[in-house]
């Protein structure tokens, strides 16, 4: 069986990426999690990913860490099912995960993913430019392929994984989306029961004080 290992729920936005693939497209897998910036944290990810950070997935002998690299193997083991099949949909859906991936610094710094509660934190122009450009992407695919489905290219792909955390962070932080299809789609995206199960199980460990 395949395992992954994570941080905390209402913390860690990359665990919250392979995570989603793995429910999403029906993969059977354990989960084990470690709470982040404690002693255990460093002491027992050492066992388990070499880059002494979450996630990484298990697959007997095999080990993938990073969560875009991750997803790309779960894509394999569904058969490519993971990306659009659409060549073009399928070259988008990679170019903004990328972009995800290796940017939206100034968000992820001022914003950082909190899967439960609320909070009111003033951006710099740097991140508010950020939050500018996530509801221009979402705006953007949501009125392209409006017809295939209700998600960001129609339907569930590894880019509806990677910008899942974003869509808790504007809800956290009550971003002011402008577009009526970037908000059907942020709703879309925080009412997915994957998402939800992932919220319940972040408010358990805030409620036991394990990941405030």
């Amino acid at each position: 069986m395949l395992t992954l290992v994570i941080g905390n729920k209402n913390l860690s936005s990359w665990s919250l990426r392979p995570w989603l693939v793995l429910k999403h497209f029906g993969l059977d897998f354990q989960e084990v999690k470690l709470p982040l910036d404690t002693a255990e944290f460093h002491r027992e990810v050492l066992q388990y990913s070499p880059s002494k950070r979450v996630p990484v997935l298990i697959d007997g002998e095999v080990r993938v860490w990073d969560s875009l690299a991750i997803a790309e193997y779960l894509n394999e083991k569904v058969q490519g099912r993971a990306w659009p099949t659409d060549a073009a949909a399928r070259a988008h859906a990679r170019a903004v995960s990328a972009e995800m991936h290796s940017g939206f610094v100034g968000l992820r710094t001022h914003w950082p993913m909190k899967a439960t509660g609320n909070a009111s934190v003033t951006l710099p122009p740097d991140a508010m430019m950020d939050v500018a450009r996530v509801q221009q992407l979402w705006h953007e695919y949501r009125s392209q392929y409006a017809q295939r489905g209700p998600w960001l290219f129609g339907e569930y792909s590894i880019a509806d994984a990677m910008y899942a955390p974003v869509a808790l962070r504007f809800r956290h932080y009550s971003a002011l989306i402008a577009s009526p299809l970037a908000q059907a789609y942020q709703d879309q995206v925080i009412q997915d029961p994957h998402l939800q199960a992932w919220i319940a199980a972040a408010q358990r460990e805030v409620d036991s004080h394990w990941g405030a």
